[in-house]
């Protein structure tokens, strides 16, 4: 497959080779990286990380957000994922209440699914749009705008007396809550040394596919309790705790190294003050410069992979529960949306696969080897996650076409093995895209969410006319 010019290349050797000159090549291989560093470059990584084994090597400068405290990488990955969960728990927040915006706007089941399907439908393209302007201003101001602009959004839709009304609210909501959906990876390429990806892109990623069992899990006591439009009214409350928390709190991890000395390096400063930071002109292109990776084979393989296993492990389950659930046992909101824990539980058991062990995995063949392994090596992982995802929602179906009337517990345990299989593809095939293109993980990101969104959209129009096959 295609690599991008900065991937490492190794010949194999026999095994016995490898044993015995391991570290000798290990100690080869960073000197050879380290050559070109100064002396005093070389004391400053060794006094800010303890070590120069480190990939990529961070600029002499506290600016770098390779360079920051631990704390400070891991509170800016806290908000942008919590930020990116919002993208995929605002458009899932309905869910459970279909049934109740059915009736009260006086549409059809499946016409209140398609309200769903349009914000996962702007979610995908509307990064297309903030990722050159993240990379022109910045990573923070576009995030503030994006949470403010939500907030709005949200309250619009709290207040929307039609079906129209509602969806053009719900439109706008999902343009502005896109960024940090598709920009995330980027900000853990930028902040995050390689041996770390994996573990903070599947923390990422985690959020995001959380998002789409945990709003309807949620949201399924406050429609019961006080109305479904207090979902919205819930949704603009975060929105604003998100924004106060991320102005004072959120770091910029844009960082230009051909000009370090040109980046705000007080924290103080960037907090209060928004400018410029990469001085090249925004150019029409830049807008549509992520589809060129549909010409990519390293990033559209796994990018369509994920999507396929994301269609079948994550969005078939969350539309045909609301939608099936009530009509075959009679549930109320609540019940129904107390069927998504499986899909939590599930999604929360494959991300140790797909992020800790992935890792590992990779660290055990960097010993063996003595080099950094190709990031092929990686979705070896995969290949569990696809057999789950499978074996899952095939359960899912079968037992839920088999059950009767009467509810049992194993079309949620279907359900978990397949949300399980899901999170293990999500986050090995985004880590190894990101891998083979670090320095356009913005980019990367933006077209493999592209792809997500866009076939998770189209599914829903054709697999939900099965709900009528599984109730009878």
């Amino acid at each position: 497959m295609e690599k991008s010019n900065s991937e490492h290349y190794h010949i194999e050797r026999p095994h016995s080779d490898v044993q015995g000159m391991e570290s000798g090549d290990s100690h080869f291989y960073i000197e050879e990286r380290l050559a070109h560093l100064s002396e005093d470059h070389r004391q400053y990584l060794l006094a800010r990380h303890g070590t120069l084994d480190l990939d990529p090597i961070p600029d002499m400068n506290d600016a770098d957000p390779y360079n920051w405290p631990r704390w400070r990488k891991t509170l800016n990955l806290s908000l942008v994922a919590f930020h990116a969960m919002m993208a995929t728990f605002t458009a899932a927040a309905i869910q459970s209440a279909f049934e109740d915006i059915s009736e009260d706007l006086g549409v059809s089941m499946q016409r209140t699914s398609y309200l769903v399907s349009l914000f996962i439908a702007v979610l995908g393209g509307a990064p297309l749009f903030w990722r050159p302007l993240c990379n022109r201003y910045g990573r923070r101001p576009i995030f503030l705008i994006s949470l403010i602009c939500s907030l709005v959004g949200n309250i619009g839709c709290a207040n929307s007396s039609s079906y129209a009304t509602m969806g053009l609210c719900r439109a706008i909501t999902s343009f502005f809550i896109s960024p940090a959906a598709a920009i995330g990876s980027a900000v853990v390429a930028e902040t995050f040394f390689r041996k770390d990806r994996a573990r903070c892109m599947g923390v990422w990623t985690l959020m995001v596919t959380l998002g789409v069992p945990a709003a309807p899990f949620i949201f399924g006591f406050v429609a019961l309790r006080v109305g479904y439009r207090w979902i919205y009214y819930t949704l603009a409350i975060v929105n604003a705790v998100q924004f106060i928390l991320y102005f004072f709190l959120g770091s910029e991890s844009l960082y230009l190294r051909t000009h370090a000395s040109s980046n705000i390096p007080s924290t103080r400063q960037s907090l209060f003050k928004f400018g410029r930071i990469d001085p090249a002109p925004l150019r029409l292109q830049d807008f549509i410069h992520p589809l060129i990776y549909a010409s990519k084979p390293c990033v559209v393989v796994p990018a369509a992979a994920y999507a396929m296993i994301f269609l079948w492990g994550s969005v078939v389950p969350t539309i045909e529960i609301p939608q099936v659930y009530p009509e075959k046992f009679g549930l109320n909101t609540q019940q129904v949306g107390l069927q998504f824990l499986g899909i939590i539980v599930g999604s929360v058991i494959g991300e140790q696969i797909g992020g800790l062990i992935s890792d590992r995995w990779m660290m055990m063949r960097q010993k063996r080897t003595g080099e950094p392994p190709a990031p092929e090596y990686r979705l070896w992982l995969s290949y569990i996650g696809h057999s789950m995802t499978i074996c899952g929602i095939v359960v899912f179906a079968i037992r839920l076409r088999d059950s009767g009337k009467t509810w049992d517990i194993t079309p949620v345990i279907g359900s978990a093995i397949g949300a399980a299989g899901n999170q293990i593809v999500t986050t090995v095939d985004i880590t190894y895209a990101v891998d083979c293109y670090r320095e356009d993980a913005a980019s990367v990101g933006v077209f493999i969410t592209f792809v997500r969104q866009m076939w998770g959209f189209i599914g829903p129009f054709w697999y939900v006319m099965s709900a009528s096959c599984v109730l009878h």
